[in-house]
């Protein structure tokens, strides 16, 4: 007998609708003796075929979709999928050498992340099929990309809830640091010290897009991270750029960026953002821009409300540290964070400033980040641009 899950009666709808997730609270029964990380049949209450995907019975997530055929993972599935990303990639930025080649669900390879640093590559596995068959896909990776080395950057607290444990390391290979460019800009990028893979990729299209708002402006950048915002300011001719992180490393990597970007009139600061936004407001200092790019402030549904009090807070004290005419910029990467709540909250915070707000651009992630339509879950960065009388 085939291991197999059948689903409740009803069940099915979410997922002939194109998402890939099957909830353990969905499902009826499970046939067979699937353990974790197995290619198991997904089927109807009644028994008619759903689809093919990876088994967890340690996870909320039970079933992750892969294919809705009869599939097995091969070299070649594997090689096929990767493939078909790529081909994506290389339509939506032709002359890169760096950014994302797979982004998990959104690219039908649920739990699977791998993002290109020039001839280097950085893998997350964030569900227990992926993280079994890490090594075939890094033979896959080989095959296609011929890399000095693969890293995998296996931190994230979501491999928790797939009971897998935090891993970082060389794979194959050898590594070594490499400069990026992007959108004329050059970073330094160390894979295994870097964050996330080794930089914030999702945010490319909106550092660029920061810089016809800031020619001749006081620039402050909160949560600048190694500089990614603060020297597209730079670039886009500000008057002058404040940056503050409260990581030594972060501002450390943030200064070599500059230098290697001979960036003019940027100044680096370590401290904790909500501090400095205090100390700044209770100094009456004034900008023309300022940029709010936060770390997630909600891990899961239980945080939201406390996340978006951080959120009105850290925007409200931006607002009022802006010149009439200025601009704010500021984003969410929180996944439990709606969009919806994440726009009521820079509006309650703008009332609660008093000042008025005209949005001027709502994007979210870089394209090489695709949603899923039919997966809300695939969907996480919200970025705004406001103007500020």
């Amino acid at each position: 007998m085939n291991n197999q899950i059948i689903i409740r009666k009803n069940e099915e709808h979410r997922i002939l609708a194109g998402h890939q997730w099957v909830f353990s609270n969905e499902i009826k029964t499970i046939q067979g003796n699937p353990e974790a990380g197995d290619v198991v049949e997904l089927a109807r209450y009644d028994g008619k075929f759903l689809g093919h995907g990876f088994y967890n019975p340690h996870s909320l997530i039970a079933f992750r979709l892969l294919g809705r055929d009869h599939l097995s993972i091969t070299f070649e599935f594997l090689e096929e999928r990767i493939r078909q990303a790529l081909q994506l990639r290389q339509r939506i930025y032709p002359e890169a050498e760096t950014f994302r080649v797979v982004h998990g669900e959104a690219d039908f390879l649920p739990g699977l992340i791998i993002d290109k640093y020039n001839e280097f590559l950085s893998v997350q596995t964030l569900s227990v099929g992926m993280d079994r068959r890490l090594s075939l896909i890094s033979d896959v990776l080989d095959s296609l990309f011929h890399p000095k080395a693969i890293v995998q950057r296996n931190e994230s607290p979501l491999r928790s809830l797939e009971h897998l444990p935090p891993e970082k390391g060389v794979l194959r290979g050898t590594l070594g640091q490499t400069i990026i460019n992007e959108n004329d800009l050059k970073f330094k990028v160390d894979l295994l010290a870097g964050q996330k893979t080794g930089f914030f990729l999702d945010q490319r299209e909106n550092r660029k897009a920061i810089r016809r708002y800031v020619k001749d402006a006081a620039v402050l950048d909160c949560f600048c991270n190694e500089g990614g915002f603060a020297l597209n300011a730079a670039f886009g001719e500000a008057k002058s750029v404040v940056a503050v992180d409260i990581s030594e490393l972060a501002v450390a990597n943030a200064r070599v960026n500059t230098t290697i970007n001979t960036a003019k009139n940027v100044l680096f600061e370590e401290a904790d953002v909500f501090e400095k936004l205090k100390t700044l407001e209770e100094a009456q200092s004034r900008f023309d821009v300022v940029i709010l790019d936060p770390p997630s402030f909600s891990r899961n549904k239980k945080t939201v409300a406390t996340a978006l009090k951080g959120y009105k807070e850290i925007n409200a004290r931006a607002l009022k540290l802006l010149n009439p005419g200025g601009f704010l910029v500021t984003a969410s990467c929180s996944h439990h964070v709606t969009e919806d709540a994440f726009l009521d909250t820079i509006e309650s915070a703008g009332r609660a400033s008093h000042r008025f707000l005209q949005l001027l651009e709502y994007a979210g992630a870089a394209p090489d980040h695709p949603t899923l339509v039919a997966m809300p879950e695939t969907s996480y960065l919200k970025f705004a641009i406001y103007a500020v009388r």
